[in-house]
């Protein structure tokens, strides 16, 4: 079972003082997926103190002590010119302190055994570790057979209590290797679901994200949350979507169940999945009953601001924001249009989005639970690669007349008038992309200024003058 990669001249320098372990998710993925080898790989040593180790691996290594009150030391290995870096530790006892569980007590100690630091960890299979001497299992609290069993079992009773942030690690697992949660941890979630609140939204993001990334099938860490009461607490927005019908014979689920069908049908992709997450939660906002079904006019627009709100709470990058945020209120666009129509589209969501744009609607058909085809989409796909590959224009960078070019025709300061005149010209070669050439856009953009803004301009001087 060796998958060490650590040096070896490192790990026997090691084995002369003390002993060292490989620990988590390296251990249980080798036990669970066999042939696969893990990204991550972190390591546990004993019977050697915290300095004396730093000053060890210094021999073989660059040592970054940055993590010291933990008693984890960042050890980066060069090998065949790349460096990996790895998280060597002593064993430790912690304890979450404060408000927001961001704080922990720790205790390390080179002298305790390995036993005693697997028993502090979240859930059984993520408590065992590998011996690199004799590539013997250790595994105290039988995490191997609950592997077996594809269950999700906490390692305490009190595990959500000292860290609630453990009970979206449950949700995650379960949904990533498709596992059921063990009676008393899913008891243990429901009784402490409120706690999660006292989480930092950082950490709360970083499971969500696993949870969307890593999961063939998301919903199932969402029907989880929603049945145990985390949903509501750390998504009240969705959580609204439960039980929502959609009547009118376009939808075979209500709002929430269709939103889990689209999250599955979309890729591992963050910004798709995300907006797969958040294309309908406004719906039970816009419902209206009407003789032949429902309507839900205008959920898109509101469901992005949405989107943006709960993005931001949860310390999501600005970028990812916009994108997503994009991508929500558009996904209702129509495939009907015209060349023009779909040159705008083009522009509005932007090149780099375009395609995920169409992605999320094929989920989307999917998650509508009527068989539907995605042709048109296929078809719209293509008519876009076409208008892509013939270099139209779609944004200010591609017109052929910029802003310095303006600047120095009408002898204009860099502003709103400078502006104003580019986003004329990128209209004008939206409709028609033969004008986008140097000498038809300043003629166009002469005409422009001399009735709008030099108009505007002697108005403006008239009515000082008055």
């Amino acid at each position: 079972m060796q998958m060490c990669e650590l040096n070896k001249d490192t790990v026997n320098e090691i084995l002369k003082l003390g002993s060292i372990y490989e620990v988590g998710g390296a251990v249980r993925d080798k036990l669970l997926y066999q042939n696969i080898k893990s990204k991550d790989h972190d390591y546990l040593v004993t019977g050697i103190p915290y300095n004396e180790l730093s000053k060890m691996l210094k021999q073989f290594g660059k040592v970054d002590l940055v993590c010291r009150s933990f008693g984890v030391i960042k050890f980066t290995q060069f090998k065949d010119g790349e460096q990996k870096t790895f998280d060597i530790t002593l064993p430790r006892k912690e304890y979450s302190v404060g408000s927001g569980h961001k704080d922990f007590e720790v205790d390390f100690d080179s002298g305790l055994h390995i036993e005693t630091d697997l028993q502090r960890r979240d859930f059984t299979i993520n408590a065992m570790a590998l011996s690199l001497e004799n590539d013997i299992l250790i595994d105290p609290l039988d995490g191997q057979t609950d592997l077996q069993n594809k269950q999700i079992r906490m390692v305490y009773p009190n595990s959500f209590a000292d860290d609630p942030l453990r009970m979206l690690r449950a949700i995650q697992f379960a949904a990533r290797f498709e596992f059921e949660i063990e009676d008393e941890t899913y008891k243990a979630l429901v009784k402490y679901a409120h706690l999660i609140n006292t989480v930092s939204a950082e950490r709360i993001a970083e499971e969500f994200n696993k949870l969307l990334e890593l999961s063939e099938k998301p919903s199932i860490g969402f029907r989880l949350m929603q049945k145990t009461g985390l949903l509501k607490e750390i998504l009240p927005e969705l959580e609204l979507c439960v039980d929502v019908e959609q009547p009118g014979g376009f939808h075979k689920y209500d709002v929430f169940e269709h939103t889990m069908y689209v999250i599955d049908a979309a890729p591992k992709n963050l910004t798709i999945r995300l907006a797969a997450l958040f294309h309908d939660i406004n719906k039970p906002q816009h419902r209206r009953l009407v003789d032949k079904g429902a309507t839900f006019y205008g959920h898109e627009m509101s469901a992005g601001k949405t989107a943006k709100s709960v993005m931001s709470r949860l310390r999501y990058s600005n970028e990812l924001i916009k994108d997503v945020k994009m991508l929500v209120e558009r996904h209702m666009f129509t495939v009907d249009v015209t060349p023009k129509g779909l040159r705008r589209l083009i522009r509005q969501v932007g090149v780099d989005l375009i395609f995920d744009l169409l992605t999320l609607r094929r989920a989307d058909v999917t998650g509508l639970g009527m068989d539907n085809s995605t042709d048109d989409i296929d078809r719209f796909e293509s008519d876009i690669q076409k208008e892509i590959d013939s270099k139209a224009p779609f944004s200010l960078k591609d017109v052929a007349l910029n802003g310095n070019d303006l600047i120095k025709m009408f002898d204009l300061n860099p502003g709103k008038q400078v502006g104003d005149i580019l986003n004329y010209l990128m209209e004008k070669v939206l409709d028609n992309p033969q004008l986008n050439n140097k000498e038809k856009l300043e003629e166009l953009a002469k005409i422009y200024y001399n009735t709008k803004i030099n108009m505007s301009n002697d108005k403006g001087l008239t009515n000082e003058n008055s």
